[in-house]
């Protein structure tokens, strides 16, 4: 831990989330959790438990700063904290949204196209999770079927979503027919995240999602996601201090459950509108919480994850661009390691667009650009080359134009730029649908061994899913 690098605003936060969980404490919904702290010497009232800051730092300073998340194909492999970022994807939508703000129920088939327009993406090196939640079959269900999907479909580092104790088991089990039974656990080969429920409680399911994933030598992604004014206080100091508090509250348990245990640091906290009490996910107030949860984990020693390319809009508009250009470009420039929701996500996380998923990837390689800044050397200052061409001249056709005009600008993939015949707002749209197609069209499964992928249909036929079902997973358009 830098405890002693922080500045005066994350001091005064710090301390405030000590004596949150020293005085309110938090709630955790599962027995065995209770009796674990009780062990570790925590003190508990009911299902309540009260940390000490020492406690707090002594137990989340055996977390470790950095890990490697190991994918199917090893150049995905990405090591996960540092000032490393990686694009993750969007996560839980039930809707898809149309263009024009039409709303349908999200199906299996948009989780397999969105699989497949990830995995086309070399800005992702992960994939998979709740990348929309398909509606046409059963929770209870879901979550198997759902890796099965991302494991047909990529090779890229892999998300899971969460579940009770059996479902989640059901997750190791086919992560091990895949990774091999004595092998896969020796490496992180899955990362999923646990929410807390805020305010300062932990339920069930989460907690079993995370004594499951520890116990298998896996990461889990520790994550509050507070909403200002309606399940945290309305100023932001204060909603920043609660979700750090709940956030160092569950890094702590892993830490009990097995020390050295992989764990991130996570927020997805934002504001409400105190207008109509909804989530504003694309405020200004959003990016700046991103911003201080990375700052608070890196001074933790921490890898972290928020924010994202987020909007609170309804449709493709205006509203859509500007919310989440400021939403990914705060968290992007705040070097936070894992931008869950950067692709795709409308409408306060209610749904995925495929067209915006188009125009976040280009908001992304924006932001990578901007980020990358001024490279200045005696080649890139051109001193020869402004003599050379000379007052009221053009540098359009010398060689060093040449040499540099497809490394230092910015080449758009969708943005309209100069003349355009026509509507221009047909023109932009034409041109993102047109890229969306041409990723899933050029889609290619990539390589998986028949034996391995036959063992998993036999796993899940023996879990109760239907052969039939299963094969159509592996045909999915």
């Amino acid at each position: 831990m830098k405890l002693d690098c922080m500045d005066e605003e994350l001091r005064q936060i710090h301390e405030a989330s000590m004596q949150v969980l020293e005085k309110t404490g938090m709630k955790f919904h599962h027995p065995e959790i209770i009796e674990l702290l009780q062990q570790k010497g925590i003190k508990v009232c009911g299902q309540t438990a009260y940390f000490t800051r020492e406690q707090i730092i002594e137990w989340v300073s055996k977390a470790p700063s950095t890990f490697t998340l190991y994918a199917r194909n090893p150049q995905y492999d990405i090591v996960v904290g540092g000032d490393n970022v990686e694009c993750c994807p969007g996560s839980g939508s039930p809707a898809i949204s149309d263009s024009d703000g039409s709303k349908r129920s999200s199906l299996m088939t948009d989780y397999v196209n969105f699989l497949k327009l990830y995995h086309q993406s070399d800005l992702y090196k992960v994939n998979g999770g709740f990348v929309v939640q398909p509606t046409d079959i059963t929770s209870k269900h879901c979550i198997s079927l759902m890796l099965y999907a991302t494991i047909l479909y990529s090779d890229k580092g892999i998300i899971t979503a969460t579940g009770g104790v059996e479902e989640v088991q059901a997750l190791m089990d086919i992560l091990a027919i895949v990774f091999g039974q004595e092998e896969w656990a020796q490496k992180p080969r899955a990362i999923t995240i646990v929410n807390t429920n805020t305010p300062l409680q932990f339920d069930k399911n989460m907690l079993e999602t995370m004594m499951v994933f520890v116990k298998h030598a896996q990461p889990v992604i520790i994550a509050a996601a507070s909403m200002a004014g309606t399940t945290a206080p309305i100023t932001l100091a204060g909603t920043i201090a609660l979700t750090n508090a709940e956030v160092l509250a569950g890094i702590a348990v892993t830490q009990m459950l097995s020390e050295g245990a992989p764990v991130v640091y996570g927020s997805q906290t934002t504001t409400s509108d105190m207008r109509t009490g909804c989530i504003a996910i694309g405020s200004p107030e959003g990016a700046l919480c991103y911003e201080y949860a990375a700052r608070l984990a890196k001074a933790y020693g921490l890898p972290c994850r928020g924010g994202g390319s987020l909007t609170d809009s309804k449709s493709l508009s205006v509203q859509a661009g500007y919310e989440s250009m400021l939403t990914h470009l705060a968290t992007h420039r705040a070097r936070m390691n894992l931008i869950f929701q950067s692709a795709g996500i409308m409408d306060g996380y209610s749904s995925m667009s495929y067209e915006k998923f188009v125009v976040d990837l280009e908001i992304i390689r924006m932001v990578k650009r901007y980020l990358e800044g001024v490279k200045v050397n005696p080649t890139t200052l051109a001193v020869d080359v402004i003599h050379e061409v000379g007052i009221a001249g053009h540098f359009l056709t010398a060689e060093h134009t040449m040499k540099h005009c497809r490394k230092e600008p910015f080449i758009p993939e969708i943005s309209l730029r100069g003349t355009v015949m026509g509507d221009p707002s047909e023109a932009l749209l034409e041109k993102i649908r047109n890229k969306k197609e041409k990723m899933l069209t050029t889609y290619q499964r990539p390589e998986f061994s028949p034996e391995i992928q036959q063992q998993l249909v036999d796993y899940l036929v023996t879990k109760g899913f239907d052969a039939k079902y299963i094969e159509s997973l592996q045909h999915m358009e």
